[in-house]
């Protein structure tokens, strides 16, 4: 099915990239999401620039570091910070980089609550977060919560003295040196902290949103960061429902087994509102063959009945061939006319008139490459047979498959 699906919106005339995805409350064991490039898109797609590493953001991987700091522990120092909540407010306080400073996010996890600390120029990965606690849903815990467990006003928890909590940490904070930290007390930062002497964490994970310019987890090359259109989406469920319904077959040496099975689909309507983000210009729409509603937009120019005779039977020839023919018999100029072909953006456009037929042709654009040519009626289906396959007629085609 993902070869199937990879071919599918190939065929569509897409740019896409297939991308590993979080399985959500579905469960499975594996799934990926199909994401065409567009900076209109709602997610995020987080993929190698040299491999075939690719994944959403909520699943994209990020390595520990590689090499951690050698550098000499401070002594730990509580310093004022007055009504410095914030990331932001702490380090231009202190004067410091956001990188120097480390996050106590506080999260209701069912009925527990966890400490997570996270670098301060990082964002936590509430999926990831929830994966590895092996819940369905985290949330941030309400001020109440955060002032019970630590003593202090939401902006000034930390590690250092807190009890009561499991404390999970990004990978990222085990490289770190003297660092800032809240001080559970309102007002109040330390500086020069460090997790190996000051507090202890329980876990270290992967629990951070990628960023551009990290290694790729898997393969060779650097995380880039573009924003994709979900069109469809894959997951192979494996035996989480079958074994709980015992919903066996028998298999060619006729042994029972539990049926392995998969989840799939397509957005057709999101498929077709991605490529016009692909495939459009100041003009219109330009419709990639395949998907396009039609594939020859007909325009007489002319009300006499020489022209509408011509119009008709190159309705009827090109229908016959198998082509979608839209066929614009309003009364209007020829500007009009011409103006509104380009906007609802068919591959072929077919301009008749007393003018061309007195020469014998008619006229042919290709709405992609506005190519025109003059073609004898009577080749105009083998005429459009010829530029149907011709590379100019849809966009350069990608699809990078996740190793």
């Amino acid at each position: 099915m993902y070869d199937a699906y990879t071919r599918i919106f190939t065929r569509c005339g897409l740019t896409f990239r297939a991308v590993e995805a979080d399985t959500g409350l579905i469960g499975g064991d594996v799934s990926h999401e199909f994401m065409v490039l567009a900076e209109t898109g709602e997610a995020t797609v987080v993929y190698s620039d040299q491999g075939s590493y690719a994944a959403n953001l909520e699943r994209a991987e990020v390595l520990p570091p590689s090499e951690l700091s050698d550098v000499p522990l401070r002594p730990l120092t509580p310093v004022a910070t007055p009504q410095c909540r914030t990331v932001e407010e702490v380090t231009a306080f202190l004067t410091i980089s956001p990188r120097q400073l480390v996050k106590t996010l506080l999260y209701r996890a069912d009925k527990d609550t966890v400490a997570v600390l996270i670098r301060g120029d990082h964002d936590l990965n509430e999926v990831k977060l929830a994966r590895l606690l092996r819940v369905t849903e985290v949330q941030l815990a309400d001020p109440e919560t955060v002032s019970r467990l630590t003593g202090a006003p939401v902006g000034f928890a930390g590690p250092i003295g807190l009890r009561g909590v499991r404390i999970l940490a990004d990978h990222g904070i085990k490289g770190l040196r003297n660092v800032v930290v809240g001080a559970n007390r309102a007002d109040t930062h330390y500086v020069d902290a460090n997790w190996d002497r000051d507090f202890t964490v329980d876990q270290f994970a992967d629990l951070r949103n990628a960023q551009a310019g990290d290694l790729s987890p898997r393969g060779p090359g650097v995380l880039t960061l573009a924003k994709g259109i979900e069109v469809g989406q894959v997951f192979l469920l494996g035996t989480k429902y079958s074994k709980s319904m015992n919903a066996t077959i028998l298999d060619d040496q006729g042994k029972e087994r539990l049926a392995i099975m998969g989840c799939y689909g397509i957005g057709v309507g999101r498929t077709a509102a991605a490529a016009i983000e692909q495939n459009h210009d100041d003009k219109g729409i330009i419709w990639p063959l395949p998907i396009a509603p039609f594939h020859v937009h007909l325009l007489p120019v002319s009300q006499s009945a020489k022209t509408a005779d011509a119009t008709a039977r190159l309705y009827a020839d090109l229908s016959a061939e198998g082509f979608e023919v839209l066929w614009d018999d309003r009364a209007d100029r020829a500007g009009v006319k011409f103006n509104d072909a380009d906007l609802v953006g068919a591959p072929f456009q077919i301009v008749i008139g007393d003018k061309g037929l007195a020469d014998g042709v008619v006229e042919i654009k290709v709405r992609r490459s506005g190519v025109k040519s003059r073609v004898s009626p009577s080749d105009v289906v083998a005429h459009l047979r010829r530029l149907s396959g011709e590379a100019d007629l849809a966009p350069p085609l990608g699809s990078t498959s996740c190793a």
